[in-house]
């Protein structure tokens, strides 16, 4: 870790602090993953949603059933036709999670210094004295002494909502534990979290293998979500079994680190993974609150340099039932934007808050405030640095185009790309202005009917930071002549102007191929 690392331009003047904030077509550089659920699962919401910034919708199945959520995705569906606005689908799996099971869903009082048991028998109705759970080996793995959390959906640290347990003792296969705080629980299903102990149970369990091969196969799934991610081996297992889906072998993993395992083994998962997800409300609970932020900082600083999304969770809790978030929240957000995040996600506050669209309005108003003064030179210096010498051939036309992009200071940066990958180690550097990543559809055929590549490619950059994707015309061949490169940059220039972040005699960079050649062009924009 850096000392210089909090990459933050000096001085910031205090009149910059007074400017209004200006609203433009892409919120901001920082994407922003929006849960759909009970209040943003509309035709309506959903389009506020994309219209103020969400460009990943993801589906947690650790509630709902299959036909709940394909419902939501063809709404979603709908809502990208309306506002024509792009947006990648992230399943997130339930993993070896541990629920309380309360089948009537009567809210339950736990009271302070009292007694509860936790038991495997989900036939027996929960109470405050009996609270059944969908693990049977829960007594085998604690012991006397050790931390158990109950809470709904995921821990906000609201004592009011999630109780703190100490086990007591074990009895074969029920575990007694004393009550730490008075709680409420409301709800069917909560989130047991026991404090650093292993769960010998699957990181993919057998409902999440149905349900991807069902309802992820069915939608073309962009992002797999992979929870309690605890080794390299859950990436490489979980990949494998994609890669037998047939239409699956492109979706991107994504490895969530939930608790003191998989933050063990976490170099080996980054190397494994697409992108990292740093789940802070179960990983707050393993490491002690002081620790937070430095697992932030060094898994953000470590996603930054091998150049893979990193997801930042739980930054607005209080926006699930206020309109403002709270100071240390908002300074969070920016905090993270800083760290070098590439999205936020967004869980409770658009599933089951009360503001979903303010939600994503806000956090997308602050990400765009932190980049304004985030040290991109400092950044691309930094990561030229780390790269080293001799660069791949990829690697010197990308931080390239980016350099120059930066001297000739550009409005924007247009890349040319089939795979995604020259638009993501663009991205990489951090250009201080949009990356508009077109991606160029390749013709492929199974023997038995033609389709395009492109669509994936294009949905996956959704999630990387600064880079904002267009489809270019299938019928523009993928080995470039001049006559298709200028008629397809023509169309990303008219949709630089259409956005807003082009206009007349501004600077654009173009990063191409022309035969076998990668070239980087700067072009003037005359009237």
């Amino acid at each position: 870790m850096h000392s210089t690392h909090l990459l933050l331009e000096e001085p910031i003047r205090m009149a910059s602090v007074l400017e209004p904030s200006k609203s433009s077509f892409f919120p901001s550089m920082t994407k922003i993953v929006g849960t759909l659920g009970p209040k943003s699962r509309s035709v309506e919401v959903i389009s506020a949603c994309l219209k103020v910034g969400m460009s990943v919708a993801r589906f947690d199945f650790s509630w709902g059933d299959v036909d709940y959520h394909q419902e939501t995705l063809e709404n979603l569906k709908t809502a990208v036709k309306s506002t024509k606005k792009l947006c990648a689908v992230m399943l997130d799996t339930v993993g070896p999670e541990l629920q309380v099971v309360n089948k009537s869903g009567n809210a339950i009082s736990l009271e302070a210094d009292a007694t509860v048991i936790l038991t495997p028998d989900q036939n027996k109705e929960a109470s405050s004295e009996l609270l059944p759970i969908n693990f049977t080996g829960l007594a085998k793995a604690v012991k006397s002494g050790d931390t158990i959390f109950i809470g709904q959906y995921l821990f906000t640290g609201s004592e009011t909502t999630s109780v703190w347990l100490e086990v007591t003792e074990t009895q074969e296969d029920d575990v007694v534990c004393a009550i730490k705080n008075s709680a409420t629980l409301a709800g069917s299903l909560f989130t047991l979290h026991i404090s650093q102990v292993h769960i010998d149970l699957p990181t993919l369990s057998e409902a999440d293998k149905d349900v991807i091969s069902k309802w992820g196969v069915r939608n073309k799934i962009d992002f797999l979500s992979l929870s309690y991610t605890r080794h390299a081996e859950d990436v490489r297992e979980a990949r494998d079994f994609l890669s037998k889906l047939g239409e699956l072998q492109q979706t991107q993993i994504f490895a969530k680190i939930e608790n003191i395992e998989g933050l063990k083994h976490f170099d080996e998962i980054l190397q494994e993974a697409d992108g990292i997800i740093l789940s802070r409300g179960n990983l707050g609970i393993d490491l002690p609150p002081e620790k937070v932020f430095l697992f932030q900082k060094a898994a953000v600083y470590k996603c930054n340099t091998s150049g893979k999304p990193a997801v930042v969770t739980r930054v607005v809790d209080s926006m699930t039932d206020n309109l403002r978030p709270t100071r240390a929240e908002a300074t969070d957000v920016a905090n993270a934007v800083l760290d070098g995040s590439d999205a936020i996600l967004l869980g409770a506050e658009t599933l089951r808050g009360l503001y979903p669209v303010e939600t994503i309005s806000t956090v997308g108003r602050i990400c765009a405030e932190a980049e304004k003064v985030f040290n991109h030179d400092l950044y691309f210096k930094k990561t030229v640095k780390y790269v080293g010498e001799p660069m791949t051939h990829l690697e010197s036309i990308a931080s390239s185009a980016v350099r120059a992009a930066i001297k000739v200071k550009a409005s924007v940066l247009i890349c040319f790309t089939s795979s995604g990958r020259a638009a993501r180690l663009i991205a990489k550097y951090r250009p201080t202005m949009p990356v508009i990543s077109v991606v160029i559809p390749r013709l492929k055929t199974n023997q038995l009917r033609w389709s395009f590549t492109g669509a994936f490619e294009a949905r996956q950059s959704l999630i990387v930071r600064g880079l904002f994707p267009m489809l270019a015309d299938p019928r523009h061949p993928a080995e470039s002549t001049s006559a298709t490169n200028e008629s397809v940059l023509k169309v990303a220039l008219e949709y630089g102007k259409a956005s807003g972040v082009i206009k007349t005699h501004d600077r654009v960079v173009v990063c191409q191929k022309v035969g076998d050649a990668s070239v980087v062009k700067i072009i003037e924009l005359e009237d």
